[in-house]
């Protein structure tokens, strides 16, 4: 059998560090795991996972003195390791172990063990390498499931039988696709059928641990393909049942429409080559969420999803929770995408007015370029004509924005009249006068009524309010200072 050496790729200090701390401790030492693949395959990384055959943590604390007072070592007793930083280095130790697992849990029942046991414990052959901390074999690739070579191949392979593998820890069937879907990988053929058949194994994995695959399948560089492999194990509808629905296609008196699953998928990679804000990305996975529920046939107008995009506002909240995504502004940013994500579109359609623009430049604000790239992501019409057209008017829309923009100042815009100033000016209390006031304030705004000016909004304002039969407080604060 032919020896690999790579010690060429183990020039940082800290490996010498480790090296020279475990010949003194007579311990055998690996780097293992993420770093040696990522390594081999040229894509950084700094963290580094060290398995010992012994104490992980006798290790470290031997490597940090090595390396002088200033470096901090964490120790995590319960579970057998320890990490310490080593400049912009994480390195992370723990005893060589052999696992067995019980059907309701993905916790193992861990002993001690070898390089091989800890070896044959890992998820797939191309995280199971490892290199040689050892003086005599210093950078010498142990690589007993042919890992390299599924490396060379890109393949996705587990080190045993696929179906114990996966059984005994459900979440290794989504690290699968994740790997294949970062890496642009092939799951191998019987590891790809076995994550199908154990698909039903998911239900003991807790939220948290499936969504975090799951953002990492959506940053990958082409998010759809670990999103069709989700579809075709079969997971995707346990996982994602919102998204799932998506698929299919139905035909009334001879007329179809197109499949949002697949046309997600492709908005969704259209956009990524432009973003890799996962929350702008999540926005392309929701655009359509709600067209299922929308769905009607119309004999005239053949299939309409009429209101998809509030429906699908409303939908993000209860998707985000349930997922234990966050709620906080990145969820709000999302339901902000999935609502205006026609506006655009419809403005490419018709005579491109100020009103729309203002409208746009209001509702959107900051967020208005964000919003332009998920509308240009959503062309996914194969009529090269129709889609030119489509850029072309995007075109003529950015170029009115900016004109608008630049002579409105409505980005981020407040009405120039508050609220408080129209229930002090009338004597009001809180009421749905008040509401209409402000409406109808920002309403003449953004319809070019009015210009975006105070004393225009105020002369508006007191006109309005006498047609509603409302009178001037003689005492109002603001008539004083602002008249």
């Amino acid at each position: 059998m032919s020896v690999h050496r790579f010690d060429d790729h183990l020039e940082h200090p800290v490996f010498r560090a480790i090296s020279e701390a475990a010949g003194e401790l007579h311990l055998r030492a690996f780097v293992i795991g993420g770093f040696v693949r990522d390594l081999l395959l040229a894509r950084p990384s700094k963290d580094i996972d060290v398995v010992v055959e012994g104490s992980g943590i006798e290790l470290a604390r031997a490597v940090a003195k090595k390396r002088g007072p200033e470096v901090k070592v964490s120790y995590f007793k319960n579970f057998g390791t320890a990490m310490l930083r080593w400049g912009e280095w994480e390195v992370e130790f723990v005893g060589a172990r052999k696992e067995s697992y019980q059907r309701n849990s993905r916790k193992p029942i861990v002993e001690d063990g070898t390089l091989e046991d800890d070896q044959k414990r890992r998820d797939f052959t191309i995280n199971a390498l490892s290199l040689s901390l050892q003086p005599e074999d210093f950078g010498v690739l142990y690589d007993p499931f042919n890992g390299l070579e599924d490396l060379d191949h890109q393949i996705i392979r587990t080190p045993l039988d696929p179906d114990i593998t996966y059984s005994d820890d459900p979440l290794r069937m989504l690290r699968a696709i994740r790997f294949a879907s970062q890496l642009n990988f092939v799951i191998e053929k019987e590891s790809l059928t076995a994550i199908e058949r154990n698909r039903d194994r998911v239900d003991i994995l807790s939220q948290e641990r499936i969504t975090e695959e799951l953002n990492k399948i959506v940053r990958s560089p082409i998010p759809s393909v670990g999103f069709r492999l989700l579809f075709d194990t079969g997971l995707l509808p346990l996982i994602f049942p919102e998204m799932q629905s998506l698929h299919g296609v139905e035909t009334v008196n001879g007329k179809s429409h197109k499949d949002n699953f697949y046309h997600t998928l492709q908005v969704l990679d259209n956009l990524s080559m432009h973003s890799e804000d996962l929350w702008l990305r999540w926005s392309a996975i929701l655009h359509d969420i709600a067209k299922p529920a929308t769905k009607r046939f119309d004999p005239q107008a053949g299939w309409t999803f009429h209101g998809h995009e509030d429906r699908g506002a409303r939908m993000v909240p209860k998707i985000f929770r349930k997922l234990r995504l966050p709620t906080d502004h990145k969820m709000k940013f999302v339901q902000k995408m999935v609502q205006l994500h026609l506006r655009p579109i419809a403005l490419t359609k018709t005579t491109v007015t100020d009103s729309g623009i203002r409208r746009l430049l209001f509702e959107a604000g900051n967020d208005l370029e964000a919003l332009m790239m998920l509308c240009e992501a959503d062309i996914t019409s194969k009529n090269e004509f129709k889609v030119k057209r489509y850029k072309r008017n995007y075109e003529l829309v950015r170029q009115k924005l900016r004109e608008v923009e630049e002579k409105d100042r409505l980005r981020n815009w407040q009405p120039p009249i508050s609220g408080t100033e129209i229930m002090q000016t009338f004597d009001l209390k809180p009421c749905r006068a008040v509401g209409d006031l402000k409406q109808a304030i920002r309403d003449a705004i953004l319809d070019g009524e009015i210009p975006n000016e105070y004393e225009a909004a105020r002369t508006f304002m007191l006109a309005k309010a006498d047609s509603m039969g409302l009178s001037v407080h003689q005492d109002s604060t603001f008539q004083e200072n602002k008249s």
